[in-house]
């Protein structure tokens, strides 16, 4: 802001010497009068080129060529003002009583250049204000004095400008161009309205509004300020109190339906916001700038799409990137884009209803907007696939990484705690270290993966990590560990003591007494090889794969121990096989027979083999001698006839 104010009195500054030599000079003249004039009021050279212009009707007045004005003296980048023509219109009669009325004031296609030298040094600190040209303070050290200008200004019209921000010391260089103004100021001490589009980004951004008591802003103090900002996307309205230092305090209330739109043409970048986040925002907030570039947001109403915050923030802007510390509360939220896209929970999304987890891309670009810390409190929370009640977290955001710290969420009227990391330095990975008590696990197995058939209140730990773009990504590359056991529970549509005594599998309930497993997770893949589920009349254990990114599984499930009522039955191992939303379960009774009549198989042998003896005995004339096998036998019959015949020959 104060750069702009002394761009403003400068282009006063020129107009006025312009003004005052015009009825006691040709045209000729002026121009060289004028840029001395002005070289030493501001300290750097000024040029006027091409022919000046006198009107005495209907308009007193003075047109210039080309209007320069020199850079400060370290910089190397060219003119710090250059336009392409000066118009000046002033009142008459006010020159004779000392003061300046401009009645119009033009500049066409001014490009004004603003530079900070890698000492930190700026260019655009003029002589204007008794400050050097330099940028520095005056050399005896006294504080630099405004020079309050005896003026008013009926209105200015600036055309086709453009800004150019170059700061060597960041190694950044920025520019907007095609920028207007209309400013409209008739009473030195009075109000000035404005009307102004810049274009940040190449799409126009209308600034206008008034700004109380002109001649004290300028002098310091604060004043007045009722502005509005409009643009492609949305709304901002501000009223409140303004200083030039900069310094502000107010009401300011928003309205950005496009979100991503509004933020591209503040030249802020194409930021895809997920639902839920603020693709449309509505806001309201008691707002406080410090000079030190503080932003304070109070008595704060924050809708976020469907969702709606309140509570207080704030914001310090005088960073690479804004740093964020915030508190809110709200009612239940609606985040259910994050799982990858409208529908993505139960593996619809975008590959369609069973087909697998959505494919969506995610974009995790908004990680990068800012730094900071904010504390939320919810009465609940929607993720699409999951659902939570009374949340209680904090975030921690670092470079594009975000740390949540879950000091406490109700779900399915269990409790989880722990913490969730979204980490977008380098691709998008997740990752957490959760732990879970009296979880309901029919509900949240029916949310996460499709299963209705398990009901029991379980207790668990889960430390994961997954990478990727999307649902699918992410879910397909999960690695990790993890640990369950419930208590009592029950098992639809399966009676796994019927099955596994007599292979029926046509329904009923299981109920068992406990279930606990131990797990591990690599490239998607769930493996567990310690499950035991106690039964009323059995124990059973099971081990194999579950496939998270899948959606399949391919388990056993195999009684150890059969007894009840006096008597043993058969222990049939179970098959449960094939995806999510419909597998196969199959007794295995190949598995069956190992397991339930392994000493009967034996018996079966040696009575195969006695019968085998007897045969070849009976056959063959051969005995088979206790601890000898047949060949042995047929063997040695063999060696023994052969002996024999040896002999004969020598008889």
């Amino acid at each position: 802001m104060r750069w702009l104010v002394r761009l403003i009195g400068l282009l006063v500054i020129v107009a006025a010497v312009a003004v005052g030599s015009l009825l006691l000079l040709p045209g000729d003249r002026i121009a060289k009068i004028a840029a001395d004039q002005i070289s030493r009021a501001t300290g750097r050279d000024v040029s006027m080129t091409g022919e000046t212009r006198i009107s005495l009707y209907p308009v007193l007045g003075v047109s210039t060529g080309r209007v320069e004005v020199a850079n400060a003296a370290w910089s190397t980048e060219g003119p710090m003002l250059r336009a392409d023509s000066l118009k000046v219109g002033v009142e008459p009669m006010a020159l004779f009583g000392g003061d300046i009325r401009i009645t119009g004031l033009e500049a066409v296609s001014p490009r004004i250049l603003l530079e900070k030298s890698s000492e930190g040094r700026v260019n655009w600190e003029l002589g204007v204000e008794g400050v050097a040209p330099s940028g520095q303070a005056a050399d005896d050290g006294a504080p630099a004095r405004s020079r309050a200008l005896s003026l008013t200004l009926d209105r200015a019209l600036i055309t086709d400008a453009s800004v150019i921000y170059a700061d060597h010391q960041a190694g950044t260089r920025s520019e907007m161009s095609g920028m207007e103004l209309d400013l409209r100021w008739p009473d030195y001490e009075g109000a000035a309205s404005f009307d102004a589009v810049l274009r940040p980004a190449g799409e126009p951004i209308r600034v206008s509004g008034e700004l109380d008591r002109v001649g004290a802003f300028i002098d310091g103090a604060v004043t007045a300020l009722a502005t509005t900002v409009e643009g492609p996307g949305g709304t901002l309205l501000f009223n409140g109190k303004l200083g030039a230092q900069p310094s502000m305090a107010g009401r300011l209330t928003g309205d950005l339906p496009d979100t991503s739109r509004f933020l591209a043409a503040l030249g802020l970048g194409v930021v895809e916001v997920p639902q839920g986040l603020g693709r449309a925002i509505s806001a309201e907030a008691d707002i406080t700038l410090t000079p030190e570039m503080r932003l304070s947001l109070r008595e704060t109403v924050l809708s976020l799409d469907a969702n709606r915050f309140e509570g207080a923030a704030d914001l310090h802007l005088d960073g690479e990137k804004p740093r964020i510390t915030a508190q809110l509360s709200a009612g239940r939220l609606d985040l259910s884009a994050l799982a990858g896209g409208a529908g993505a929970g139960g593996g619809g999304g975008a590959a369609g209803a069973g087909a697998g987890w959505s494919t969506a891309p995610i974009d995790a670009s908004a990680l990068g907007l800012a730094d900071g810390e904010i504390v939320l409190a919810a009465d609940g929370v929607d993720l699409g696939d999951l659902s939570l009640g009374q949340t209680r977290l904090r975030m921690a955001l670092t470079r594009s990484r975000a740390v949540f710290t879950l000091r406490e969420i109700q779900a399915y009227d269990g409790v989880i705690s722990g913490e969730f990391v979204a980490n977008n330095r380098s691709g998008l990975s997740v990752g957490g270290d959760l732990t879970a008590e009296g979880i309901r696990l029919e509900p949240f197995l029916t949310d996460a993966m499709d299963v209705t058939r398990f009901s029991a209140e379980a207790n668990g730990a889960l430390q994961f990590l997954g990478v990727g773009q999307s649902v699918h990504a992410i879910m397909n590359s999960l690695s990790g560990e993890g640990r369950l056991s419930t208590g009592r529970g029950v098992i639809s549509g399966i009676d796994l003591d019927r099955l596994m005594r007599s292979g029926d599998a046509t329904g009923g309930t299981t109920v068992f007494d406990s279930l606990s497993a131990s797990f591990t997770m690599q490239d998607g893949d769930l493996r567990n090889d310690d499950l035991r589920l106690d039964l009323p009349l059995a124990r059973a254990e099971g081990e194999g794969r579950i496939g998270l990114g899948a959606r399949d599984i391919d388990y056993w499930i195999t009684p150890v121990l059969l007894e009840g009522e006096n008597r043993k039955g058969l222990a049939i191992p179970v098959r449960i096989r094939g995806p999510w939303s419909g597998p196969r379960i199959l007794p295995d009774l190949g598995k069956a027979i190992d397991l339930n009549f392994e000493e009967e198989k034996e018996q079966l042998k040696d009575r195969a083999r006695e019968e085998i003896n007897r045969a070849v005995e009976k056959e063959l004339g051969v005995t088979v001698e206790e601890g000898q096998s047949v060949e042995d036998a047929l063997k040695k019959k063999l060696e023994d006839e052969a002996k024999k015949e040896l002999f004969k020959l020598f008889e």
